[in-house]
C-alpha cells in the first residue's frame, strides 16, 4: 500500500488550511491519483489494522439497495449511524441510487434504474463498452442532503493485458476524501466490489484506480483547539511503520451472479464471512482517529 502512503505524505507536506461544514480544520489538497493492480493482492491497509468485517458488510449492504442501517446494526457495524434519521435510514445511502436512480419513464412518469443490474448486463453483452458507469450523485438528493455522496462515481473498463486476457479494473471519483479514516476503507471497499464485479461477469480482476479530487487530513486549529479531532499524529505514526505483504482474498465459489447475495443478507456474521476469507493479513496495531461530524 505504497501509495496510500505517497498519497498521506503529499497531504501534509502541500495541505493548505481549509474551513469546512465539520467546523474541524483540514489540511487539504486538489487531485490526487494513483493506480493498485489487485493481481499483486488484496489493498487492505497493513500500517494499521482495518475491520474486513466492517468492509464486507458495508458493500453487502450497498449492494441490496436498502436505506436502513439494520443490516450494519445487526453485524455490530457502526459507522453510519450518526448519518441515520429517527426511523434507522440514511437517505443519501450509496446503495440506493445504485439499485434505484430516480428517472423518467417514456411518458415523463417518475421511475427508477438499476445502475448495477445494467452494467453486469451490458458487460456480459458487451465487455468492451465504455458506458459502465454508477453514480450516487442525484442532484435532487445530493445538493441537499446533511451528507451527500462521497465516492460519487464509479466506472468499469475492460483491458486486455500483455497476454491478450481481459482484465476488468474499476476507476473511482471520490469528490471528499478523509485520507485517515475513510480511504483506506474506500480502497478496500471498490477493490471487493472489483473483485463481485469481476466473479459476476466472468473476468479477471485488474487494477483499481481513484481520483481524490479533495484529498483532506482533518487538524486541529491554528489555536491549538479541537486536538482531539487531528489526525495527523497518527498518520505520522504510520509513516514511521513498515508495510507488510498484502493479504490474499477467496470469494466463496458459490457466488457468480449478484443474486447470491441475497441470501447473506439473513446470515450471521460468521456466516458472511466464510464467504469472503482473506489469508496473510497480518497488519500493525490499530491507531484511533475521531470522526468530525
Amino acid at each position: 500500500m505504497k501509495v496510500y502512503l505517497d498519497a498521506v505524505r503529499e497531504v501534509l507536506a502541500k495541505g493548505t488550511r481549509k474551513p469546512n461544514r465539520t467546523g474541524v480544520d483540514t489540511l487539504s489538497t486538489f487531485n490526487l491519483n494513483y493506480e493498485i493492480d489487485l493481481r499483486e493482492g488484496f489493498p487492505l491497509l497493513t500500517t494499521k489494522e482495518i475491520s474486513w468485517k466492517n468492509i464486507v458488510v458495508e458493500n453487502l449492504w450497498f449492494l441490496s439497495g436498502d436505506t436502513h442501517i439494520g443490516l450494519l446494526k445487526k453485524h455490530g457495524c457502526k459507522f453510519w449511524d450518526p448519518w441515520a434519521d429517527d426511523a434507522g435510514k440514511v437517505p443519501s445511502a450509496y446503495g440506493n441510487f445504485w439499485r434505484h436512480f430516480p428517472v423518467h419513464g417514456p411518458g415523463g412518469e417518475p421511475s427508477f434504474n438499476d445502475q448495477v443490474a445494467w452494467v453486469l448486463a451490458e458487460l456480459r453483452r458487451n465487455p468492451m463498452s465504455r458506458r459502465l458507469v454508477i453514480s450516487a450523485w442525484a442532484p435532487g438528493n445530493a445538493q441537499t442532503s446533511a451528507l451527500p455522496p462521497c465516492h460519487c462515481l464509479f466506472m468499469l473498463n475492460v483491458q486486455n493485458d500483455a497476454d491478450g486476457e481481459p482484465l476488468l479494473n474499476l476507476h473511482l471519483t471520490q469528490r471528499s476524501c478523509d485520507v485517515a479514516l475513510g480511504v483506506p476503507y474506500n480502497i478496500a471497499g471498490y477493490a471487493l466490489l472489483l473483485e463481485l464485479f469481476a466473479r459476476f461477469s466472468g473476468l479477471r480482476a485488474g487494477v483499481f484506480a481513484h481520483t481524490l479530487v479533495d484529498a483532506h487530513v482533518y487538524t486541529a486549529k491554528a489555536d491549538g483547539s479541537m486536538a482531539e479531532y487531528d489526525h495527523v499524529p497518527g498518520l505520522l505514526r504510520q509513516l514511521e511503520r513498515a508495510p507488510r505483504a498484502l493479504p490474499r482474498l477467496a470469494i466463496d465459489p458459490s457466488i457468480t451472479r449478484l443474486d447470491d447475495l441475497a441470501p447473506l443478507l439473513q446470515a450471521d456474521t460468521a456466516a458472511v464471512l466464510e464467504r469472503f476469507v482473506l489469508t496473510g493479513y497480518a497488519p500493525h496495531p490499530p491507531i484511533s482517529f475521531k470522526v468530525a461530524v
